[in-house]
């Protein structure tokens, strides 16, 4: 025998109890925020734009071993080495990264890569703002991602520290550019093949 359904009470408490919660909400403080007038304040680990990092004389941290493209999921990162010579010396090391883009329309900010990283040379800003009205212009390239010169730094390529080695760079005993430090004159090409020009349709 089937039970008889309950029969509702109806009368004053269920509206009531359902504006309850508007009243409640309407005395608390309000979440909205003035957004793109008023900047919002990241966290201090805060997963943004990247950045390629530089020695304190101004040579490049990136060595062109590729090991972050290679831990991307999303295969945002290209990466194509070169030799360093000493006429034209870009990092402290054998090689550096003479390409190097990072295609923001696949990338997930994860992070992975700057864990892969060996020498510290790619770490993640608090730059949050990438949005863009075209695809080619979310692949970033060495020139954009790579930080500025400080004081005391002299762009690259230049020639090492005198009496030092890719080592001690790494250790932190080189501490700023040695006096007389000049720029290089730069004969390599730095533009990506065009055969491999890689997300603009992706």
């Amino acid at each position: 025998m089937a039970e008889e359904p309950k029969e509702t009470k109806p009368g004053f408490q269920n509206p009531v109890a359902g504006f309850g919660v508007t009243f409640k909400a309407m005395f608390k403080k309000r979440l909205t925020e003035q957004y793109p007038e008023q900047k919002k304040t990241t966290a201090p680990r805060f997963h943004g734009r990247h950045q390629l990092n530089r020695h304190p004389d101004g040579l490049e941290k990136c060595v062109g071993c590729e090991l972050c493209a290679w831990a991307c999921p999303a295969d945002a990162i290209y990466v194509e080495g070169a030799d360093n010579t000493d006429e034209e010396r870009y990092s402290p090391g054998e090689r550096y990264g003479r390409v190097y883009q990072i295609n923001y329309a696949r990338c997930i900010l994860c992070g992975l890569c700057i864990e892969a990283c060996p020498t510290r040379a790619l770490t993640m800003t608090n730059e949050f703002e990438l949005a863009d009205s075209s695809r080619a212009n979310l692949i970033y390239t060495k020139e954009q991602l790579l930080a500025g010169l400080e004081e005391g730094m002299v762009d690259s390529p230049h020639s090492i520290f005198p009496g030092t080695d890719e080592q001690d760079y790494y250790r932190g005993l080189v501490t700023e550019a040695a006096p007389g430090t000049v720029r290089q004159v730069a004969v390599s090409k730095g533009e990506k093949p065009e055969d491999q020009d890689q997300g603009v349709d992706a």
